[in-house]
């Protein structure tokens, strides 16, 4: 009998939902299972009625939101038009991965869940819900074949898209922008090193409105590059090609070919990532060493979860930093088995924060450096501020691998249609872009809610807010949070100005909008607002939740945090 083929589709944002499903099909695999893992929207789709047993993974982003690449595929299957026994013939399971801290806790699993039924599958088990909220590995993909020596013909680069090139830049096809300036806008006493960064996009095909993103390839740095070669023993200089052990495995379009071990560990092994349970699986799976081994099992163990929590994940200690605690593991791991241990570098997202009607082939971004102390002697850094960071085109060319897509955030193209927008440290970022365009467009009715600790330090475009107040093309709102004994947030000034903003809202139609950490702030302005609409608008506390619901239902409240 032919062996049972297993299909695992995954729409990860993260990374998570990937690494969860490449570790299902090493599993299937382990069992003698035929089994392939592919990205939703890498599937195609119109397939899937051949498809006899499918385990779908996918988590659930912002409010509610499938991941980026899963949303073709999301179109795709709820077309009104697929008849109800398209996928009669498939078995099918539902693994969602979420947070129950979040409103629209795994929603797009229980969704896709639901549609699977109506179009015929047949659930295997109730769809499985994943909490990251809760307490509580094999042949390698491919082949590494060393070269001897160069090739004589081809250089090792990054596929990227050219000036003039007939497509936009994309993920397999990055754009390296040059970088015009980096430069810090947050004061030499102040806690948090903010920086705004301009690069040059004259002939890449990008364009953008107010509210989309830009997506940055950061890169490991060097100090890093070496020590991870030095544990591993690998030559940074060794050239190799690399080669998939299954026919339907195509090899990464990110990596050249011929790609160096400088290559494949600076762009595309992500070794300053924390790593996940799997990983030590892996790891315990091609350990030599004895003692190593016995430790490496207990932390991919069931008992041994609170244990890694506290050596990995409580303290955010790096993949570099546990090969480094485990150097005689790490010594033998067999190259071929990287890509298979070690998760990619996945692009960070940054919203824009220019309009090209003010700055013309510009984009600029405003980013805060992460870093942040645990009890690990070595801080703790975000791989792409800090790379970000790092890098001086006033020492010489600089050129940043990017691309854009379209964001959360829709503003109003009617011109009489006002906006506000409350956005309190780099939340203010999409909202200096969408000033810029309506003011370029002759739109007013611009009013801003920015918080900011002191003026002095933090107060982002300070000089420009204040020329479009004399413009009057702006209302600024400031909420300096450190200035008084008693901390002033932008939730406190919503609330100080309730009739504006329910005249605003309920008599001018104005659009609302909030952009920032998602910690505590989204829910204070959300309680803000209905305050205001039971005080000013005289709603009892069930219609003020209901006018709030309403215009989240029609795009007139739109929010973007982030963690």
């Amino acid at each position: 009998m032919p062996s049972p083929q297993l299909l695992v589709l995954f729409g990860s944002q993260t990374g998570t939902a990937q690494d969860v499903s490449e570790r299902l099909g090493r599993e299937a695999r382990r069992r003698r299972l035929g089994c392939r893992v592919q990205a939703l929207d890498s599937y195609p789709v119109v397939n899937l009625i051949n498809e006899p047993l499918v385990i779908f993974v996918c988590a659930t982003t912002g409010q509610g939101d499938p991941p980026d690449n899963m949303k073709n595929f999301w179109r795709f299957i709820f077309r009104k038009n697929l008849p109800s026994t398209a996928l009669c013939q498939m078995d099918f399971a539902v693994l969602g991965l979420g947070d129950s801290s979040y409103a629209k806790f795994n929603f797009v699993a229980k969704k896709l869940h639901r549609r699977l039924l109506q179009l015929g599958g047949s659930a295997l088990l109730p769809v499985c819900l994943g909490d990251d909220q809760h307490e509580l590995g094999l042949p390698s993909k491919f082949t590494l074949l060393f070269l001897q020596e160069a090739p004589s013909t081809g250089s090792e680069g990054q596929r990227v898209a050219h000036p003039g090139s007939q497509e936009p830049p994309s993920e397999s096809k990055p754009f390296l922008a040059p970088m015009i300036s980096n430069q810090r806008v947050t004061g030499p006493s102040h806690f948090q090193d903010v920086r705004l960064i301009e690069f040059d996009i004259l002939g890449s095909g990008i364009s953008f409105a107010a509210g989309d993103v830009v997506l940055i390839q950061p890169s490991n740095s060097a100090a890093h590059v070496q020590r991870f070669c030095q544990v591993l023993g690998l030559d940074p200089d060794q050239l190799f090609m690399l080669q998939p052990r299954e026919p339907d495995v195509s090899s990464p379009t990110r990596l050249p070919q011929p790609c160096s071990m400088r290559h494949l560990v600076s762009h595309y092994l992500d070794i300053a990532s924390v790593p996940r349970r799997s990983f030590f699986e892996l790891l315990a799976c091609l350990s030599l060493h004895e003692l190593e081994r016995e430790k490496l099992l207990e932390f991919s163990s069931a008992q041994g979860q609170e244990e890694l929590f506290e050596y990995c994940n409580r303290p955010r200690r790096t993949i570099l930093e546990v090969l480094c605690d485990f150097p005689h593991t790490a010594a033998a791991i067999p190259p071929d088995y990287l890509l298979d241990l070690i998760p990619v570098i996945r692009p960070r997202a940054f919203s824009i924060a220019s309009s090209l009607l003010t700055h013309p082939s510009r984009l600029q971004i405003l980013v805060a450096v992460v870093q942040f102390q645990t009890r690990l002697k070595e801080p703790r850094r975000g791989l792409c501020s800090s790379w970000l960071a790092s890098l001086d085109p006033g020492q010489g060319p600089v050129r940043v691998p990017l691309w854009v897509r379209p964001g959360s955030l829709a503003f109003p193209e009617t011109p009489d249609t006002p906006v506000i927008m409350v956005g309190p440290g780099t939340g203010v970022a999409p909202f200096r872009a969408a000033i810029q365009e309506r003011v370029a467009q002759g739109q007013t009715g611009n009013f801003l809610f920015f918080g900011c600790r002191w003026r002095d330090q933090d107060f982002y475009w300070e000089a420009e807010w204040q020329e479009l107040e004399k413009r009057d093309c702006l209302t600024l709102i400031p909420a300096f949070s450190r200035e008084q004994e008693q901390k002033v947030y932008v939730q406190h000034r919503l609330r100080e100005l309730g009739s504006l903003v329910w005249e605003l809202l309920d008599r001018q139609g104005a659009y609302f909008y909030l952009a920032g950490n998602a910690k505590s702030m989204p829910a204070d302005v959300s309680e803000a607002l209905m305050s205001i609409f039971q005080e000013e608008g005289g709603l009892c506390s069930p219609d003020a939740a209901a006018y709030l619901a309403r215009l989240q239902q029609t795009r007139r409240f739109q929010t973007e945090t982030w963690a």
